[in-house]
């Protein structure tokens, strides 16, 4: 395993219960920026997370209300209630995850925010970030860009820069952060190191970069040290 990067800065998308990468940036950065100035879109990890479900890797959307789901502010995107998602995600994190060492520890951090039900989805977001940076004890400044970084403001900032806006996407096709740098390391996932007959049609090898409720789950207090390289 090789050294991970430094980013001085790193501008980043909201993101709902991001992927382990997400983190990994985090952990490498003097500093992060998520970009409030965006347009809103679909099939993104803003609106969605990755678990790992008994049949394999399964995606979590959160619906918006329809109307909003064109070229809308992010910051203006509201959660649509109507839908039964959010029955859908907590049960499916519970059917992912409560066998894991940590995860009903943890549960009880990050549930309640989702059943407070914010209005925006930027909100929802923001307030789970902060409660994942406490409880893998992270201390890396996070702020809110006050304009949209577009490619002049990225030039104007100092020192080894991190854009990992279109980078950090469920539609990106090359490996992940972790793996380009070397740095990724397995850990122990429930459907995966089960035998055969008992994970039925699930994964058999170790699934990487899966939401961060996935490393969290399994590995609790410890979790840091697979971001900290």
């Amino acid at each position: 395993m090789t050294a991970g990067p430094h980013f001085d800065v790193s501008v980043l998308t909201t993101a709902y219960l991001p992927p382990v990468e997400y983190f990994f940036v985090i952990a490498q950065s003097g500093r992060v920026l998520i970009e409030q100035h965006e347009n809103y879109q679909k099939q993104s990890w803003r609106s969605r997370c990755r678990i790992l479900a008994a049949g394999g890797p399964e995606d979590l959307s959160i619906p918006v209300v329809k109307e909003e789901r064109r070229s809308r502010p992010i910051r203006d995107i509201r959660i649509d209630y109507s839908e039964p998602w959010l029955q859908h995600h907590i049960r499916a994190f519970d059917a992912a995850y409560h066998s894991s060492a940590f995860y009903d520890y943890y549960a009880d951090d990050l549930l309640p925010i989702l059943e407070s039900r914010p209005t925006f989805l930027f909100d929802l977001n923001m307030s789970l970030l902060e409660k994942l940076l406490e409880l893998l004890d992270m201390h890396t400044p996070v702020s809110l860009t006050s304009t949209y970084v577009n490619e002049d403001l990225m030039s104007g900032l100092t020192g080894h820069l991190f854009d990992g806006r279109a980078r950090i996407q469920p539609k990106y096709k090359g490996e992940s952060l972790l793996a380009e740098y070397g740095c990724e390391q397995a850990y122990y996932q429930v459907f995966v190191n089960q035998k055969p007959s008992q994970a039925g049609h699930g994964a058999q090898g170790f699934i990487p970069n899966l939401s961060i409720l996935d490393l969290l789950s399994a590995e609790g207090p410890d979790a840091g040290r697979f971001l900290r390289i």
